[in-house]
């Protein structure tokens, strides 16, 4: 039998491009190596706990306020993101 490729393969992940601290990235490599995994992995890992985390501790996300009536981010995140830049 003849292997055939994964029609949903293309929505299972999006490729982004993000820029990390060395150290982050460091630090995920070196976690990811004894574990085994790609880091690429290790580090969507870790943003999906901390996103349950968050939902299950009743906060509201960036995507949840971009649906709310409001579509704008709240005053908390934009504050938190001026405080970055």
């Amino acid at each position: 039998m003849k292997a055939r490729k994964n029609p949903y393969a293309s929505k299972l992940k999006k490729p982004v491009n993000l820029r990390l601290s060395e150290d982050v990235v460091e630090y995920f490599k070196g976690m990811a190596d004894e574990a085994g995994v790609p880091y690429q992995s290790l580090i969507n890992l870790y943003l999906r706990d901390s996103l349950q985390a968050t939902c299950l501790s009743g906060l509201r996300t960036p995507r949840m306020a971009a649906h709310a009536s409001e579509r704008r981010p709240s005053s908390v995140w934009r504050a938190s993101l001026m405080g970055r830049m």
